[in-house]
């Protein structure tokens, strides 16, 4: 069975700020709700829609930028190979 590394006390204060800085955001995000805040909205929304974007991009870019190797029919695949290579094991 696998170990489950041991948290050391930087990974705990890390994960204590994270949570610190959410409930800040979110107490300054219903803040400006309670304020009817056009920014309110604005910021949450456009932030989400540029990481949308920015994500949609980034696999198109990979799509076409990835580098296939061609197929050639004659060669032989590698579970072949292996078959060929060791007689004694069942293909």
């Amino acid at each position: 069975m696998r170990e489950i590394p041991n948290v050391n006390d930087a990974s705990r204060t890390q994960g204590g700020l994270i949570c610190v800085g959410v409930v800040v955001v979110g107490a300054l995000f219903l803040l400006g709700l309670l304020q009817k805040s056009y920014w309110a909205l604005a910021i949450p929304v456009a932030a989400l829609v540029l990481f949308a974007l920015g994500l949609t991009f980034w696999v198109g870019y990979t799509i076409a930028t990835i580098q296939v190797d061609s197929f050639d029919a004659n060669e032989p695949t590698p579970s072949e190979t292996d078959a060929q290579a060791s007689p004694d094991r069942p293909a």
